[in-house]
């Protein structure tokens, strides 16, 4: 098992204009709303090694809710794609990046 550390490195906040919300789907303002937690605004946040995002920690999203069967959050069309998109986003920025 290899267990990565970062103890000098603390998680920043990433800013929408990252790579990571330009394509293939782009997304101006960030990381999208996808589940209404408590009002919050959605973030993003990561930890960079030599100026490459290594690690993705999202806050007030969840992606996940987005990604699952329709029927478990009622979640309309368009909120599910967001979710889908971002996550081709991600997928995208780990194989080009």
């Amino acid at each position: 098992m290899i267990i990565l550390e970062f103890p000098n490195n603390n998680l920043i906040e990433i800013p929408a204009n990252h790579a990571i919300f330009q394509g293939p789907f782009v997304f101006s303002s960030g990381l999208p709303k996808i589940h209404e937690h408590d009002g919050k605004r959605p973030q993003a946040f990561g930890i960079f090694e030599n100026n490459r995002l290594v690690l993705l920690y999202t806050f007030e999203c969840d992606l996940g809710d987005g990604w699952e069967d329709a029927d478990v959050h009622n979640d309309p069309k368009e909120v599910r794609e967001k979710a889908l998109k971002m996550g081709a986003n991600i997928l995208n920025y780990i194989f080009s990046n």
